[in-house]
């Protein structure tokens, strides 16, 4: 299925040419949201890459936008039902330094009644490759409760839509990315 580019949050930068996308797009392809942001300079550490807690930034800028890709844009509005991350990982396959404007793609590998497995990949037109790959589990959460919930079948209609097929069952919950 073809990556749907997304240029998200508003304020990043894009890349500066369509071949740039046509790269980003061919390794990001299994993505159906990828949202591009600009790598500034205070992100890099004394190593001189960009610092690894940097990249879960990354991934909460792709998740967001897949959240927003669904409808949901407001997460205060309704406090009784939502989102919350139970845990996430990542696994770095490359240095990332500035300038670069990386592209961060997010997918639902694995779909529950209460809970997916997002799966995120940060690619560095720069180095040409993937830099970063990294996973989430999400959970569907009731505040009030203080407990899970399952998902409104609504929502995971739409989820299964966005992804063009339907995410497998979580078989086993790991915290490792996969590859």
């Amino acid at each position: 299925m073809p990556s749907d580019i997304c240029f998200e949050p508003p304020g990043t930068a894009r890349p500066e040419n369509e071949s740039t996308n046509e790269v980003a797009r061919h390794h990001l392809e299994r993505y159906p949201v990828v949202v591009n942001v600009s790598v500034a300079w205070g992100e890099m550490d004394a190593l001189g890459h960009v610092n690894n807690i940097v990249f879960y930034r990354y991934f909460e800028t792709a998740r967001i936008a897949y959240f927003n890709r669904l409808g949901r844009t407001s997460f205060t509005a309704d406090r009784e039902k939502g989102l919350i991350l139970a845990r996430s990982g990542c696994r770095y396959k490359a240095p990332v330094t500035h300038p670069d404007t990386v592209a961060v793609g997010a997918r639902v590998t694995a779909l529950d009644d209460d809970r997916m497995r997002m799966e995120y990949a940060v690619f560095s037109p720069k180095l040409g490759k993937i830099a970063a790959v990294g996973e989430a589990e999400v959970v569907s959460y009731d505040y009030r409760r203080g407990c899970r919930t399952p998902f409104d079948p609504s929502y995971r209609a739409m989820i299964v839509a966005l992804e063009g097929r339907e995410p497998p069952p979580l078989r086993q919950r790991s915290a490792a990315p996969a590859e």
